[in-house]
This record gives structure tokens, sequence and C-alpha cells, in this order.
């Protein structure tokens, strides 16, 4: 892709009032929802997309899931940390780079925007059930046995907040009771 087709392609995803070219190779698209960078290097040989997620004091207690994802489920774009943000980051050679694969990064990039913690706090969250059920097993407890457990910490406000009505502590503990049954045959004690 050349920088007049970047332009171009800019223009066709979103209004060409949201694009402005900040310097010769570089572009911004300010929408409500974020800020894109398009950034070319000197030699106009490599393109680099950029979009802010969010900033590093939010995703620090995720980072290894947004690397887990980098590995396993990003496909071209990756997670990346630098001044302060987590970003979102697409690096392609130009001469290679067609206006169709450069549209689905920016989709992709988007959508990992939209995703923001979600992803991560969910794979976060699974693996540390993941744990406890290994505890129960190595402990012979089954799951009726772990489930009473949890009960019995909410009600005596060891889990939970300490205002929680019964009804929220009873949607809570119905959430444990549905992920605990969906892995518990599934992990085996012997993963740790």
């Amino acid at each position: 892709m050349i920088p007049s087709q970047i332009a171009d392609t800019l223009k066709e995803l979103f209004s060409a009032a949201s694009v402005n070219a900040i310097a010769p190779g570089s572009w911004q698209v300010e929408t409500p929802d974020f800020r894109l960078l398009v950034l070319l290097s000197d030699d106009e040989s490599w393109l680099r997309i950029l979009l802010p997620i969010m900033p590093v004091s939010e995703a620090q207690p995720f980072l290894e899931q947004f690397l887990e994802a980098n590995f396993e489920e990003t496909q071209e774009v990756r997670y990346a940390l630098q001044q302060g943000a987590l970003w979102g980051v697409f690096q392609h050679n130009c001469n290679s780079l067609t206006p169709e694969d450069f549209e689905d990064a920016i989709a992709q990039l988007i959508s990992l925007y939209r995703t923001g913690l979600d992803n991560a706090f969910n794979k976060l969250i699974e693996k540390r059930i993941r744990q406890i059920v290994i505890a129960a097993k190595q402990q012979n407890q089954s799951l009726e046995a772990t489930l009473q457990n949890l009960e019995r910490f909410y009600a005596e406000g060891l889990m939970g907040e300490l205002d929680q009505t019964a009804q929220a502590r009873e949607e809570v503990l119905a959430a444990w009771r549905y992920q605990l049954e969906r892995l518990w045959n599934e992990v085996d004690s012997n993963s740790l």
C-alpha cells in the first residue's frame, strides 16, 4: 500500500472529518470512542497501526492473560505496553499489505479495544476456579462439599460484600455453582 491508498481507505472506513494527516506518512483517526494512529516508517516500507486500549494501571493485573492472548488468539494484531498504556498494535510491510488486510487489521484492533478487560478477566477467573477445583479434588472433596464450603464462606462473611443482599449472594453463588459444575469434570487434580 502507498500513502494515498492508506489515506483513502481510512476515509472510506471513517468519516473524512475524523481522519487527520498529522505529518507526512502519519494519520490520526478521532472517533467518539477511540483514537487510532497509522504511522509509516521514514522510508515508507513499514506500516504500524496503534490503538490505545486502557491505562497500564487497569491492565496490570491481567498482563499474563494479554500475553497469552498474543500467543493464542490475536492473529496479526498484538497487545503491547508503551507510554503508560496498553495498546493494540499491527505492523506490516507496506509492499505486501493489501487494502483488505489493512481493513481487517483495523477491525481486529477495534475488536480488542471494545473487548477491553472482558476476555482477560474471564480467563483469570476461569484459571482461579480451576485452581479451586484442583485444591478441592486433592483434598478428596466432592463438588457438593466444595459448594457447601463456598455457601458457608458467604454466610459467615468471609466472601462477598459486607452489605450484600440475600438475593445478590444467591446470584453470586449461582454463578459459582455454574462455573464449578462446568469445570469439575474437565479438571484433573494433578494439573498443577
